[in-house]
């Protein structure tokens, strides 16, 4: 299913649906970062920008922007508040130390193309 609906796809840069249709191959209770992000979309420097398609994403959090994080495992930013991106991370089952997801358990990487 795409990220966003047909017609909004023409109000948005084509760069925040790439992104968009991306973060929606991140299962549920698995985390990825805006790095493997930006690289799983062919930009591996656009981490800042994928930050931005996040803040921007029309569909959150049907579209998981929640499920992406700053590389140390640290929560980033999220549009609604970080409290609103904890209680659905954890509603996910993604465990929080120390404000922090465990990479290793948590982490989701993209397959390799």
């Amino acid at each position: 299913m795409p990220a966003t609906h047909p017609s909004q796809k023409a109000v948005f840069p084509a760069f925040y649906v790439k992104v968009w249709d991306a973060m929606e191959r991140i299962p549920r209770g698995k985390v990825t970062t805006y790095k493997e992000l930006a690289r799983a979309i062919g930009n591996p420097n656009a981490s800042r920008a994928i930050g931005n398609a996040c803040n921007k994403n029309p569909n959150a959090p049907h579209t998981p922007c929640h499920r992406v994080v700053a590389s140390d495992g640290s929560l980033g930013g999220y549009a609604f508040g970080l409290r609103k991106k904890v209680r659905l991370l954890e509603s996910e089952g993604v465990q929080l130390v120390n404000n922090r997801i465990d990479l290793e358990k948590f982490g989701f990487t993209f397959p390799r193309r």
